[in-house]
């Protein structure tokens, strides 16, 4: 059999669906999730950014030939000299400034997806590594998706979340996660089923590890 990303998903079905269309997301749709809870999530977030720069760290490390080295070293970049500076800037559009992110201690949930992370991808090799980041590098593409297919969500002005919206539905950001499919695709057609059951566990275990980090927002606990 031919594995590919579409199975992992299948795999994982009601995980998937819970973290695709968790209360979080459906509450910053409709432009009714609280204020707070969305600060409290793009903070965290913060944090997030620099253990997943962390990661691409380790996946440079990991590499085991140029083509890879080459992937992973972008992926490094662009968070560190991109993403993280445009996360500071939207974080200030929300009266959050950069030396608070600084002074941020984590939450429990951002630890634990995180170090998850990072333990995987120590134990195992890059593919394991990109299956436990994948419920993120794809995920919110397909968050961004499933909003769009709602009648409820409210686009436009009249939502204070319309740029978190337009973001990961950006033709840049949907290039990326068709680029991260594509790859995992590659990889996971070589796979057996035995270590296609190892990679369902790695991806199953962050999808509810990123159910936990919206929870984690709705709740604003740390």
């Amino acid at each position: 059999m031919t594995y590919r990303f579409a199975d992992l998903t299948a795999a994982c079905h009601n995980e998937w669906r819970a973290y695709i269309e968790h209360d979080f997301v459906r509450l910053l749709g409709e432009g009714t999730l609280e204020e707070d809870a969305f600060r409290h999530y793009l903070k965290q977030d913060y944090l997030f950014l620099i253990h997943f720069g962390r990661a691409y760290a380790l996946a440079t490390y990991k590499s085991r030939d140029i083509t890879e080295l080459r992937h992973s070293l972008d992926g490094l970049k662009t968070i560190i000299d991109v993403e993280l500076g445009l996360h500071v800037e939207y974080c200030r559009q929300w009266g959050i400034s950069e030396e608070e992110l600084a002074a941020l201690p984590e939450a429990r949930a951002t630890m634990a997806y995180t170090r998850y992370v990072l333990d995987t991808g120590n134990r195992g090799d890059l593919l394991d590594m990109h299956v436990a980041l994948a419920p993120c590098l794809v995920g919110y593409a397909v968050v961004a998706d499933w909003l769009n297919s709602r009648p409820e969500t409210v686009r436009g002005e009249a939502n204070p979340y319309e740029p978190w919206i337009a973001m990961y539905e950006s033709d840049e950001f949907q290039a990326a996660r068709r680029a991260e499919e594509a790859w995992l695709d590659a990889r996971l057609a070589e796979v057996t089923p035995r270590r296609f059951e190892e990679l369902t566990t790695v991806f199953r275990d962050a999808t509810r590890l990123e159910i936990d980090f919206w929870q984690m927002g709705l709740d604003r606990s740390v």
